[in-house]
């Protein structure tokens, strides 16, 4: 006969990961954005920088998919769930900058460089805000935030004259 033990983690406490989500759920809004739209960017680049520009997007989107499942995972992990679906995505992001069509290298790297700075206030206002709700949550959003930093300076770097 085989005994089965069911181990339940600690609940979470209820204000905390309401106030992580409150906190995080925008920056993971944000964040599935700039992969759809850095993906966009990735595809229809053109121009003299092609291949880096391309290699460079595909880096990005991969960075802004694993920092919005740090933190969506985050979100669940305290007890809550997460809406990142398509509509709910397009509903909370301004429009972007990013064309629909094949575009010059140095159009695209300013919209995607503009979408990381529509990023960027939510990632700082989950650093601020989190600082007295939980400081494991708050660690995140620093991480998520150096992350999308560095990105934005490979990006712009190659628009520096």
């Amino acid at each position: 006969m085989t005994k089965t033990h069911t181990i339940s983690a600690t609940a979470a406490d209820p204000e905390v990961a309401a106030g992580t989500a409150q906190f995080l759920a925008p920056v993971v809004l944000g964040l599935q954005a700039l992969a759809v739209n850095g993906k966009q960017a990735h595809w229809n680049v053109r121009g003299a920088n092609f291949i880096a520009i391309h290699e460079l997007l595909d880096q990005v989107v991969a960075h802004a998919q694993a920092s919005a499942d740090e933190a969506a995972e985050r979100i669940v992990a305290l007890g809550l769930p997460v809406d990142a679906r398509v509509a709910t995505v397009a509903a909370k992001v301004a429009a972007t900058a990013v064309p629909a069509g094949f575009t010059p290298w140095e159009q695209q790297i300013a919209a995607i460089v503009s979408d990381i700075d529509a990023v960027l206030p939510d990632v700082q206002a989950a650093i601020d805000g989190l600082d007295e709700i939980d400081l494991t949550s708050q660690d995140i959003a620093i991480g998520i935030k150096a992350s999308l930093e560095k990105d934005r300076w490979f990006l712009s770097a190659h628009l520096a004259s």
